[in-house]
């Protein structure tokens, strides 16, 4: 840092890198850059004091008589107002807005470019990668944790009988309650069932897992789970051709294993969601390409939902039956930001196909959004952000998109 003699301007002489005016650079500080009025006289000090309270300057720590003359002194000298002006940015460096949290796609995106160099002897199925990611950034969020926040309250949420239903537990009830249902997934590879006289539905194999625990459940869930989640993965990638077409059964339900994995995800970052929120951690939407599997497995079961809920007496009549693959009366459902894309949902018949020529109806969602309302997290008269046309066929669609939550 460049200085002069007590009382005396600055050295114009020495061939140093030409700085801008005083009054220039003064101009950035606004009005602390700018003498004060005549009616306040500014206290004169030494150059070299002016020089050292510079730092506190920058850091607003100066009394008010030493701002007022460093102010002053700022607007005649260009070394000190240059150094000022580095002092300043480094200390908006220190104060920064921005969340220190890693980003948590960070994983997925480190991944990726390792795999890109160097690919993977035996890779994860390509369907079983979306599993892979939300069971990582879960577990990433369970190790940032305390101990006394594996204890906090979480409410659960789900749509039942046209209404929104909930259970509490805790963040360690929800890590039990995800690995009793990937237990499902596990026993369709041939590995063992943690709850092999569980019932199949995952509502009831929870319960069971509830009640089989002698004292509440504490962080050492977490191993447990991450291990199950590790040899899902594992033995995904290392079975034979065509296991991606092995049913899995959820009691009245079963689902390939393709779409099971896939279900999998969601569910695991629904619930991360939920435990974020009940500890105050930030916490993303997934990937792209992974949010726009999970819409699309969503979309595909909504012609069978509608068709229970008709049969149920809970959804309008259908119209005309076309037979199986041939286009009928359909809904567009538009999604919006990340993950999103057009579909085009069958509304009479599981086997009918949608198609925009039969379009009678329109609704438009963010795709977050439509995930928060599949997972029964929103009511479905709340949920579209734009609809048009036939408003029974939008009714029914939405509450059928509910109507696929569960515990």
């Amino acid at each position: 840092m460049s200085g002069d003699r007590d009382g005396e301007g600055p050295d114009e002489g020495r061939g140093a890198r030409r700085l801008p005016g005083p009054r220039a650079a003064a101009d950035d500080f606004g009005d602390l850059g700018r003498l004060a009025p005549e009616a306040a006289p500014v206290p004169v000090l030494p150059h070299r004091v002016l020089q050292a309270l510079l730092g506190a300057w920058a850091l607003a720590a100066c009394s008010a008589e030493e701002t007022e003359a460093v102010g002053a002194h700022l607007a005649e000298c260009a070394p000190c107002a240059e150094e000022a002006l580095r002092l300043r940015d480094a200390v908006g460096l220190l104060h920064t807005d921005r969340s220190l949290d890693l980003d948590p796609l960070l994983r997925a995106r480190v991944l990726e470019s390792c795999l890109a160099r160097r690919p993977a002897k035996v890779p994860v199925p390509d369907w079983a990668a979306p599993y892979d990611a939300e069971t990582a950034r879960l577990d990433a969020l369970l190790r940032d944790i305390g101990a006394a926040e594996w204890h906090a309250p979480v409410r659960l949420q789900w749509f039942e009988d046209d209404r929104q239903a909930g259970r509490r537990t805790t963040v360690a009830g929800v890590i039990g309650h995800l690995m009793s249902v990937d237990g499902l997934v596990g026993a369709a590879l041939g590995l063992d069932d943690p709850l092999p006289d569980a019932p199949l539905t995952p509502a009831a194999r929870t319960e069971a897992y509830w009640s089989s625990a002698r004292r509440p459940l504490t962080r050492a869930v977490r191993e447990p789970w991450r291990e199950q989640s590790h040899t899902l993965i594992r033995t995904a990638s290392f079975a034979r051709s065509g296991a991606a077409e092995l049913s899995v059964p959820y009691g009245d339900l079963a689902l390939p294993l393709r779409d099971a994995m896939l279900d999998r995800a969601f569910e695991c970052w629904v619930h991360a969601r939920d435990i974020a929120k009940a500890v105050d951690y930030p916490y993303e939407p997934p990937a792209a390409g992974h949010l726009h599997r999970m819409i699309d497995l969503a979309v595909r079961m909504l012609p069978g939902a509608l068709a229970v809920r008709r049969r149920a007496g809970l959804a309008g009549p259908g119209g005309r039956l076309v037979s199986a693959g041939s286009p009928g009366r359909s809904l567009h459902l538009e999604i919006e930001g990340s993950g999103g894309g057009d579909w085009y949902i069958a509304l009479d018949s599981p086997a009918a196909l949608g198609s925009a020529e039969h379009a009678v109806a329109q609704i438009a969602l963010d795709g977050v959004e439509f995930c928060r309302l599949v997972a029964g997290h929103v009511p479905p008269v709340e949920a579209a952000a734009g609809q048009h046309g036939d408003r029974e066929a939008i009714r029914d669609v939405l509450f059928a998109a509910a109507s696929l939550s569960r515990l």
